[in-house]
C-alpha cells in the first residue's frame, strides 16, 4: 500500500485562473486543468528564480517531488500554448503557508502555518477579542491543514 501523499504548501493563489486563446469561443475550447501546486512550483522556479531544492523546502516536498510537479505544469502549459487550449488553475492537495484572520473589531493579522499546528491564535493579537474569523483566501480551492477545515467559519478562541 503506497503511503498517503503529503499536502503541498502553497504561498500564493492567482486572482486570476482562466486563460483562454483570443477570438475562440468557449464553447468549443479543450481545457487544461493546472493544480494550485503546479502554480506555485512555476512560480517558485521561473518568476522567483528560486533553485529547485529551495523550492521544495518552501512547498515542503522533496527535490524529486518538486520536479515532478514542475515538469507536469510545464508540459500542460505548453499543450494549452501550442494546442489553443483554455487553462483552468484550481483543485489539487495543498496547504496554504500563511493563514489570515480577522477579529470583530476589524483588526487583521495571518499567522504563519507552522504555528497553526502548534499553537493556533485564540485572541486578537490588537484588542484580545476570542471573537474571530478565519478570512478564506480568495480563489482558493483544495485540502487546507493546520486549521482543520474552518476556513470561512466564526469560531471563539478557548
Amino acid at each position: 500500500m503506497p503511503r498517503p501523499m503529503r499536502c503541498r504548501r502553497v504561498s500564493f493563489l492567482p486572482d486570476v485562473t482562466y486563460f483562454k486563446p483570443a477570438g475562440i469561443p468557449l464553447s468549443v475550447l479543450e481545457e487544461v486543468r493546472l493544480s494550485v501546486e503546479e502554480a506555485e512550483a512555476m512560480r517558485l522556479k521561473d518568476i522567483e528564480g528560486l533553485e529547485q531544492e529551495q523550492c521544495a523546502e518552501r512547498m515542503n516536498i522533496s527535490r524529486p517531488t518538486f520536479q515532478r510537479v514542475l515538469m507536469s505544469a510545464r508540459r500542460k502549459i505548453t499543450d494549452a500554448l501550442l494546442n489553443g487550449k483554455a487553462i483552468k488553475i484550481e483543485g489539487g492537495r495543498f496547504e496554504m503557508a500563511l493563514s489570515q484572520f480577522k477579529c470583530v473589531s476589524g483588526h487583521e493579522w495571518e499567522v504563519p502555518f507552522e504555528m497553526m499546528v502548534s499553537a493556533p491564535p485564540r485572541l486578537c493579537p490588537v484588542c484580545n477579542t476570542p471573537d474571530f474569523s478565519s478570512l478564506h483566501p480568495r480563489g482558493a480551492v483544495g485540502i487546507r491543514r493546520g486549521f482543520g477545515g474552518r476556513h470561512g467559519r466564526r469560531f471563539r478562541g478557548q
